[in-house]
């Protein structure tokens, strides 16, 4: 007898395929490798990023030191010529220690005197003086602990009446920026908006009064810039 008409007849030796088993079988195996997919990635990308960065800083100051001490070379004085496996992380380390030597020496009045020397320099340089200028500047701005920058998150009137962003106080405009801007309003704040995935932003100057201060940290407010609106900073513990 044909299957078929086994089973349009009732025949006792055919059974129903199990597929409500079947179904939360694979129902489990996708939530796992969700669950898993959310542990993974945050780990991976983070050492990935890392280790890109180290790489990066690594291929910048490697070129810079003598063959003889470069790691592979020394690396090969110890365990042998077969010896292949590349060393991460010495560019960052020279980085560091150069770094600090320099922010050492520059706090001194030959390391002042030196450095005043060579902006001497750079400013006689058409080109050149307008790009240090400006690193200098941003480098001053983001690195100073007197005058803090992007330590307040607001909520501005962007890009139009009736639509709100997040953005960062920056510090108060400054020079003819603040003159020109006192005859717009006795008190006006830039505001860097930064945009999603926040690889750009733009530079606002608004009214104090019209902004929205907000109570969340600046980190909180760049992971949701970056993630799109879909990471919130989770909710304060009550003050007891």
């Amino acid at each position: 007898m044909d299957p078929l008409d086994r089973r349009r007849r009732g025949h006792p030796l055919v059974t129903e395929p199990n597929i409500p088993s079947r179904r939360g079988f694979l129902a489990s195996l996708r939530a796992s490798f969700l669950t898993g997919l959310v542990v993974v990635l945050p780990i991976g990308l983070t050492i990935y990023f890392v280790w890109a960065v180290i790489g990066w800083i690594d291929g910048w100051i490697l070129p810079l030191i003598p063959a003889y001490w470069q790691p592979d070379a020394v690396m090969g004085r110890w365990f042998g010529p077969q010896y292949e496996f590349p060393v991460r992380g010495v560019g960052v380390l020279v980085f560091l220690v150069v770094t600090i030597i320099v922010g050492w020496l520059a706090k001194g009045l030959i390391g002042r005197s030196i450095i005043r020397s060579g902006e001497n320099l750079v400013e006689r340089m058409p080109v050149v003086r307008s790009v240090y200028s400006g690193i200098k500047q941003v480098a001053e701005t983001f690195f100073n602990k007197k005058d803090k920058s992007f330590d307040k998150v607001v909520l501005v009137e962007f890009p139009r009446p009736g639509s709100w962003a997040l953005g960062f106080m920056s510090t108060q405009p400054k020079g003819e920026l603040a003159e020109r801007l006192a005859t717009m309003g006795p008190d006006m704040s830039a505001v860097f908006v930064g945009l999603t995935p926040f690889t750009s932003g733009m530079l606002l100057f608004v009214p104090t009064k019209d902004l929205v201060m907000m109570d969340m940290g600046v980190d909180d407010a760049a992971k949701l810039i970056v993630s799109g609106g879909l990471v919130y900073p989770l909710p304060k513990d009550p003050v007891v």
